[in-house]
């Protein structure tokens, strides 16, 4: 089984407001950039978004290490997952999510590490900036945010 590290972070302009996500993934020392965003979302679903098209991009089952400052994902797989789901997604913020996310989970063998975010961690920065700048694309021009 191919390992694969995965790095992956969020950002919203506002909560809700333009959000982006970034994510890089590592296989022998090769690292492919991913990025997106929406233009009405919140920070959390750019979280999970970051790590959902990381895991979806791989072609085959993989042992993966995803590394991410974000404790709304890293708890929401370790500690909160088969509770939530256990009683159907009953008050569960972004369910939609998390049912796409849970087969990826299945599919891979994968390890989620915590990092603090915004302390130097190189990989978790460049996340970062993919992030905010797939953000950014999405902000209305200055001068016309009420239009």
């Amino acid at each position: 089984m191919k390992k694969v590290e995965i790095y992956t972070d969020g950002a919203c302009r506002g909560n809700p407001g333009p959000g982006g996500w970034g994510a890089i993934l590592v296989y022998r020392g090769v690292e492919k950039e991913l990025s997106g965003g929406e233009g009405n979302t919140t920070n959390n679903r750019m979280e999970l978004l970051g790590a959902i098209s990381a895991l979806e991009a791989l072609k085959e089952p993989c042992e993966v290490t995803l590394t991410s400052d974000s404790k709304y994902l890293v708890d929401g797989v370790t500690l909160w997952l088969a509770e939530w789901q256990a009683r159907a997604w009953k008050k569960v913020k972004n369910p939609d999510l998390w049912q796409r996310l849970m087969p990826l989970l299945s599919r891979h063998r994968v390890e989620l590490v915590w990092v603090k975010g915004h302390d130097g961690h190189p990989y978790n920065e460049r996340c970062d900036k993919l992030a905010t700048a797939a953000a950014d694309a999405l902000r209305p021009p200055v001068g016309e945010e009420g239009i």
